[in-house]
């Protein structure tokens, strides 16, 4: 009987081990079968895929797998069933080790279609990326990607209706051009790019660009129409611009210590930031404040309304000029002179807490505090002209505000970097700061503007 119970322990004993066994070979088939016959495709991505491909296109894309790493990728434009390889890529695995395969790969493309041999029409763009999976017979896993995309190897065409043949240091015009199937359109001066806006309302692809020359401008470098479409073709079109330099303007400003007094705890209300002594406070907001300011001003400007709001000449505040456009400032404190900077508008005074009325019809932009500016009104105008109000005691408008030409904005004051009550009055083109006088001037706007914008219409 001892015997025999022995004899069934054995049995017993003997069958977990083969269950284990068994367990064991099992799961080291699934281990192999999921790790070398994984089956997910490899993952193609695109960074803003063309629709149209031009002259020379760029393509980006992503091509991923994270399992058995990549095997190849195949890049062709397919075009009346004829195919063009962009790339055709094998990718190597270090002896069969997934951890060394390429498990990410970013390409970057550039496309000539000329080049190439294909012609302007429509064409498909197909990406093919296999895996080391040993799955499909050993080929691995597959990911076709498609994309339709047109082929136009055309630039737009561009043809001059009339350029401005004169300007000015700190001046104004305009440009008038067709650009035939472009997307984006505008003038080139100097460093300041300036857009074109439609000339009407109908189709006819005549456009107007509002231009202007910085105060500072020695000479023209650029005076260009560029025209872009929408597979990336340019076209660039030269004028030519005759420069008239104004002389040059300069005026004296004393600081004095009952000015410092009123202004400084103003500015440091707003720019904390400011340290030191009154006057380096002073220096302080009459160059890093400006600075700031100004390009504020700037960034206001990049995106003007699309239709022209204003009409006739801007009105001008009625009152006497204290300080001109583009003035170049020396500033003295205690007899000696301790900085230079140019004033960028037309200041007016008249009595205190006059009536500010927008100079012309638009849309207020901005309505707030601005350093130097004080408390500052910007108005649009419409295709790249502003206008900017500052110094104000008072705001009667917010942005956003649709005006007429001679509502009431606000009142005079003294705010900002003002030692009297007084408006400060500025015209902008795309940013740069223009001389008021030009918008001021009936006949300048009948020559300059007007005349060549009916006379383009037809």
């Amino acid at each position: 009987m001892t015997r025999l119970k022995s004899r069934h322990s054995k049995k017993r004993s003997s069958f977990p081990l083969f269950l284990v066994i068994v367990l064991a070979i099992a799961g080291l088939a699934g281990y192999v079968f999921i790790t070398y016959f994984e089956g997910e495709k490899p993952l193609i991505t695109g960074e803003n895929f063309p629709t149209y491909i031009g002259k020379d296109s760029k393509i980006v894309l992503t091509v991923s797998d994270n399992k058995s790493g990549i095997r190849s990728i195949e890049i062709v434009l397919v075009q009346k069933n004829k195919e063009k390889v962009l790339l055709n890529k094998q990718y190597q695995r270090g002896s069969g080790d997934a951890r060394k395969a390429t498990l990410k790969e970013k390409i970057a493309l550039i496309v000539n279609p000329k080049q190439l041999k294909l012609s302007d029409g429509e064409a498909t763009l197909k990406i093919t990326a296999t895996d080391y999976s040993l799955r499909s017979l050993l080929k691995g896993n597959t990911s076709v990607l498609t994309h339709p995309v047109t082929i136009d190897t055309k630039a737009p065409k561009v043809s001059i209706i009339h350029s401005e043949r004169y300007i000015k240091p700190g001046g104004a015009g305009i440009v008038i051009f067709t650009a035939e199937d472009a997307v984006s359109h505008g003038v080139q001066m100097n460093e300041t790019y300036h857009p074109g806006f439609p000339l009407t309302d109908g189709s006819d692809s005549k456009y107007i660009s509002y231009i202007a020359l910085p105060y500072f401008t020695e000479k023209i470098t650029t005076s260009s129409i560029i025209a872009e479409d929408a597979a990336g073709n340019k076209t660039v079109k030269r004028f030519s611009t005759v420069l008239n330099k104004p002389r040059q303007k300069k005026d004296k400003i004393h600081i004095g210590d009952g000015f410092l007094g009123k202004k400084i705890p103003e500015f440091e209300e707003h720019y904390p930031e400011m340290k030191g002594t009154m006057i380096q406070q002073y220096l302080y907001a009459n160059r890093t404040v400006r600075n700031l300011n100004n390009e504020k001003i700037r960034k206001l400007c990049l995106n003007p309304g699309e239709k022209r709001l204003w009409t006739g000449k801007f009105l001008r505040m009625a009152g006497s000029g204290r300080a001109g456009f583009a003035d170049h400032r020396t500033y003295y404190y205690k007899g000696e002179a301790i900085d230079k900077q140019v004033h960028l508008g037309m200041d007016i005074a008249s009595t205190r807490h006059a009536e500010i009325k927008a100079a012309n019809n638009g849309t207020v932009i901005f309505g707030d505090y601005l350093g130097i500016y004080g408390n500052m009104v910007m108005i649009d105008h419409g295709q790249g002209v502003f206008s900017l109000y500052s110094h104000m005691s008072q705001i009667n408008v917010s942005p956003g505000d649709s005006l007429e030409k001679g509502d009431v904005i606000g009142h005079s004051g003294t705010s900002g970097m003002a030692g009297g009550d007084h408006l400060h009055f500025s015209m902008l083109v795309n940013g740069v700061f223009v001389t008021p006088r030009e918008w001021w001037d009936q006949h300048w706007i009948e020559v300059t503007i007007d005349g060549p914008v009916v006379d383009a219409k037809f």
